[in-house]
Formats: C-alpha cells, structure tokens, sequence
C-alpha cells in the first residue's frame, strides 16, 4: 500500500520520494507497523490455535480473537485509504480496504486478518527501499566527526571544540583513523587519505604540504594540520549531500509515465470485481480479485530500479542531480568532449618563451604574468608559476577585461597590456611584428598552445604551453565506442595543431578547433539537430554554456570546482574518464531492469487475476488436500502471492547496487 507518488511537502532533510501512506519512510512509522503486524498476526494465529485446541468450529475464544486481531491489522489501511481519497487519489489502499471490509461483512475475521497481515508486511519490505535511501544520507552525515581538535595558531595549544562551530581559516589537527571533519589545506605534515566517499578512487591518496582534504575522508597514516576553507554544507560532502536529495526529489520519466495512467488502475480493478461478483455471486472471490490486483510490485518497479542506480553511481564517484537523467543517459548516441581540463590533465606547462626582436625574455614573461595576474585561466596559472619559480617580478594589474576564449586586455602603469590568441591580437590592432606564432608552420610548434603578449600597440612575443593527455583518456573513448556504440567528438578553443595532438592520441577524428563558447554552443546544437542524445563533458568551469546546451552535461572533477556541481547535470566526483562508459552502461543497465520489473508485475497480476478466477475449484481442492478451510488458504495464497512479487522486484533491483564493482 503505496501513497500516491506526489512528493511530500513535510519531509525534513529535504528527503522525498515515493513517501508510503501508512507513516511515510521513517524507522519510527515501520517499527510501528511491525508491532501492529506481530500483535495482530499473534491474535489470528491464537484464533486458529483455539480451535485447533478445543476442536470447536464456533469456539468464543477463536472468534474473539480473530476479530480483534483483523481490527487491529486492518486499521492501518483503512487509515490509508480514508487519506488517498480526502486527496482524491485512488491506488492500492483502496482495493485491499474494499477486500477487507468485504471479509468483515460475510464475517471471514480470520481471512480478513491473514490478508491484512500479509499486506503490512509488504508495506514494510516496501518501506525499506526509502529508507535505505534516507539511510544513504544519514550516513553521509555521520562521516563527519562532531568533535574538531583546533590548533592556537599562536601557543600551538590543541583544544576540542564542536566541529560545527570552526570557521574558516581555523587551524585544525587531524590524527591517524580520524576523519576530517572539514575542508581545508594541509599546512603542516603528510599523510594516506582514504576518499572514496568523496571521490569514488579505490586507492588511498598521500597528502603534502599545500595539498586540498576533503571533510568526510580517512586520514590514514600521519598527524596533518589542515587550514580551514569549508565546513558543513559549504563542505565538498555537504554538497555530495545536497545532490543525493536533489536526486531522490526528481522523477524519471517512465515513473511518470506509470503516474499517468495508474489512476485509472483502481476503478478498472473495482469494474473487474464488479462483473466477477455479477457473474458468480462469490463475494470471497471477489475479495480475493481485489487482493491479488494490489499493484504493490508495479508501484516499487521503476523507483527501486532508480535507488539502486543512483546508490551504484555514488559508489562509482557519479552524482546526478536529476534521476531523469538515468534515462536520458542511455539514449546517448553522441559525447562531446572538451580538451582542456577534460581530456588533458588541464595543467599547462610553459613549454617555449618566444620574444620578438629586442624584447627580453624577462621582460615578455614579467609582461605576461601582469597580463594574466587577474585570471583563472589554466594558462594564466602557468605562466604566473613559471614567473614565480624563476623569481620573475611582478605587478598586478590594475585593470581588466577578458574575452572568453580569445584573451585578456589588463592596465598597468598608464600601459595598456594583452595577453590572447595572434587573431585576436590583430583584431586589437596590433601588428604582426617579426612573426605570428599563432599562424606559424613550424613543426615545434605542433600541440603546443600559443598566447602572443603585447604591451601598448607593440607585440613582445609568444609563450608555447602544452597539456599532458590524460591516461584514463583513450581506454574511456574505446569503450564507449565498443561497449555503448557512442560517436565521440572534441571541442575546444585551442588551435588546430594542439588539437589535432590530444585528437589523436585518445583516438578522436571529429574535432572543432579555435571554438568560442558560443561556437561550441552553435555545433552541439548541430548535432542535436541532426538527431539522438547528446552529452557534454567538460571542467564545469569555462564550459558551463556547452555543459547546458547538451542533452545531458557531465563536469569533470567537481572535488576541485563547485561550479561544475552547479552547472551540469551530472558531476563527477574525480578526474576519471573511465566513469563516464560506466554511467552509459549503468543507465542501459537500470532502464533494463525498470522494463523487467514492469512487466513481472504486470504479469504477475494478470496470471493471479485469471487463476483466481478460472481456478477457483482448483484452490479448493488443494486446500482439502492440505486440511485447511478453503476460504483461509485462498487469502492466504493471495496475499502470499503480492509478498513474493514484491521481494522479486526489490531482488531484481538490487541486482543493480553491484553494478561496477570492479571499477570501484
């Protein structure tokens, strides 16, 4: 007995889901069931037992307690039913209230009872999977260590204090087995960190001075200082946290699909009842239709189905937003990668530095990093880390305006400096100079990235940065290939050289080079148009436009960038290609299991329906065989029938929570 599958407004934590009527999916409202299973399914079975014992068909003591053993156990449903149709909705609760109350008026206590019995137990064998959903969450929560031990930056003196209560830049002390109850940076020690919670690696990661912890995670071998940047739901687990919710408050589409037409389930199984009892005058029967017509199994089909591939996913590293996403995924015919950040490593390393005549070297990296001082870019990084290792001196800006994807206009001094692609450059109206290294043939050049530097009207020169493609890459792009039948394709703002470089050692041919975020938006289009589902993959940070024009968009590495969490519709939690074949399958996977599921409930149904009605003298004569009273072993069987329906379904669902074990 399934309340209707709206989404409660009164749960706390932000949990919804397809919320049971009979208390909703909470522990407190199943142990309460259970106790009202175990008392009343005592009272039936002592009103068998008295007969049994005083060999008396009319015995006081056995109908006394079959009565109020039925009362008991049915009064939850009635409870149930009574709220579905205050709200105007007609599902499961009603055909099992109309079959009980139907027992009572021919005075079958005792069958009432066993069917009542029964059903509660599926309710809580139902209840179980919204409860191992909201147990997910809860255990995320207890990740997080309560107590924090905080560090006097001043006296070194450790104290304990509420882990609730750090702020940020707090100086805080982690030992070995304890988990970190923040994010932070280490600034002191080095350590094994276990986070797979976070990430989903198999493999523990070592943690050095200046390196980024995760709240949530095992510190494993040494005593680490970490300064303070998030806590609670600011955390990288809060944020894991917020996405699970997200994830059970969405729907997928084939849930409300069975939405639609499961309110027009109830009144087709009542007309169904209706003509048995016109044509046999059987009111049993008819309470044994209404029994075995409960759709518990078609209700717990596709959301058990959803669970289990959201729970999977988490495991894997994968978090999606919106569970309709699970379906989506395995329409997929397209992915489109972006190359920095996503099939590179998206640390750049200066490569070359390329001053025009009579510029110094110096001169053009010191230009170069006031130039790039105010950015974010990966190459704006490199080159203020090379200036830094060098020991290069230099200003910040004081100015500045960047193009996206074509580069970077900065005053400094009166001095108006720029930092882009050659084509750019001559857009500004700055000349060549000796050469153009953005248009340059040279073989050295090739894979390399190029930002041409000028100050004033003057162009000082070039810097080469290159990218190491990541290891993860080409495997990911094969399997997908072989495993899914996905055509793979790259975007990227870089030139056609660097491009080509990463193409072919993933194994790309299809390739759109020197792309400006709208460009990369107008061909994802295009191959939208040209029909099937497209998925967009990048670091969530310069690709958000790209990430929301796909079908599906896919961040990569969100433990580095919040914003790849806000902008796609699924975020992986590490760097690891590898993970995006895995979703494809698991989403083939779960849709697979949703269609079994319906269709074994379906089935299940329908075979009951028809044995119950043409089977009849069947049932009878098993029962006389068995010794039991005929009516008792029909509810029995009936109610039987919808417990191992339903176990079938949830046993074919968790099928999925194993998926990808070997990726894990």
């Amino acid at each position: 007995m399934i309340e209707s599958t709206e989404q409660s407004n009164s749960t706390d934590k932000g949990y919804s889901g397809a919320d049971r009527s009979l208390g909703g999916p909470d522990n407190s409202q199943q142990k309460t069931n259970l106790h009202v299973a175990v008392i009343g399914g005592i009272l039936i079975l002592n009103s068998f037992l008295a007969k049994f014992i005083f060999y008396d068909e009319a015995s006081i003591a056995s109908g006394v307690s079959a009565i109020a053993g039925a009362i008991i156990l049915s009064t939850p449903i009635a409870i149930a039913a009574i709220n579905d149709i205050a709200r105007g909705k007609y599902y499961m609760n009603e055909l099992v209230a109309l079959a009980l109350m139907a027992a009572f008026v021919m005075g079958k206590f005792q069958e009432a009872g066993v069917i009542a019995f029964f059903m509660l137990i599926a309710i809580t064998i139902e209840e179980r999977t919204a409860i191992g959903a909201r147990a997910s969450i809860e255990a995320l929560i207890k990740l997080t260590p309560a107590i924090a031990r905080l560090v006097n930056s001043e006296s070194s003196a450790v104290m304990e204090v509420p882990a609730v209560k750090l702020g940020s830049n707090d100086l805080i002390r982690i030992r070995p087995g304890e988990n970190f109850p923040a994010d932070g940076v280490v600034e002191k020690g080095t350590s094994t960190v276990n986070q797979a919670t976070i990430t989903g690696e198999s493999l523990p990661v070592d943690k050095r001075l200046g390196d980024t912890v995760f709240a949530g995670t095992a510190n494993l071998t040494g005593v680490v200082d970490i300064r303070v940047t998030g806590v609670g739901i600011d955390t990288k687990l809060g944020r894991v946290q917020e996405l699970i919710v997200s994830a059970q408050k969405s729907r997928p589409p084939i849930l409300r699909l069975t939405d639609r037409y499961v309110q027009y389930y109830t009144p087709t199984i009542v007309m169904i009842a209706a003509l048995v009892w016109f044509f046999t005058q059987d009111l049993m029967r008819v309470v044994l239709v209404l029994v075995i017509s409960c759709p518990c199994a078609i209700v717990i089909a596709a959301p058990s189905a959803v669970i289990a591939a959201v729970a999977a996913a988490a495991r894997l590293g994968i978090l999606i937003k919106n569970v309709a996403h699970i379906e989506t995924a395995a329409k997929i015919g397209t992915v489109v990668f972006d190359k920095t950040g996503t099939l590179t490593e998206g640390k750049l390393e200066v490569v070359r530095l390329q001053p025009c005549k009579g510029i110094e070297t110096t001169d053009l990296l010191e230009t170069a990093a006031v130039a790039e001082s105010g950015s974010n870019h990966p190459a704006a990084h490199a080159i203020i880390r090379l200036a830094e290792e060098t020991n290069v001196q230099y200003g910040r800006a004081e100015n500045y305006a960047e193009s996206a994807g074509q580069g970077i206009t900065a005053t400094f001094v009166n001095e108006t400096l720029r930092a882009g692609n050659s084509e750019w450059l001559r857009e500004q109206g700055i000349a060549d100079g000796d050469f153009s290294a953005g248009d340059s043939t040279d073989e050295d050049l090739t894979g390399m990235s190029i930002v041409c530097i000028s100050r004033n009207d003057t162009r000082l020169g070039w810097i080469g940065l290159q990218d190491t493609v990541r290891v993860s890459a080409a495997p990911a792009i094969e399997e997908l290939r072989a495993s899914a039948s996905v055509q793979c394709c790259m975007i990227t703002g870089d030139n056609d050289a660097a491009a080509k470089v990463v193409g072919q050692a993933v194994g790309i041919n299809e390739i759109e080079a020197n792309c400006l975020p709208e460009a990369k938006v107008a061909y994802i289009e295009r191959i939208k148009a040209e029909g099937g589902t497209v998925a967009v993959v990048g670091d969530g940070v310069n690709d958000a436009p790209a990430l929301a024009a796909g079908d599906i968009g896919i961040a990569m590495g969100a433990i580095g960038s919040d914003v790849a969490i806000d902008s796609a519709s699924i975020a992986l939690m590490s760097n690891d290609l590898g993970r995006i074949p895995a979703l494809v399958l698991l989403s083939k996977e779960t849709r697979k299991i949703i269609v079994i599921n319906l269709l074994l409930s379906v089935a299940i149904i329908v075979a009951g329906l028809v044995f119950f009605i043409f089977g009849y003298q069947l049932m009878d004569m098993f029962a006389v065989g068995l010794k039991i009273q005929p009516s008792v072993f029909k509810a029995f069987l009936a109610a039987a029938i919808q417990i191992v329906g339903t176990l079938a379904i949830l046993s074919n669902s968790a099928r999925l929570m194993r998926f990808g074990e070997s990726i894990a």
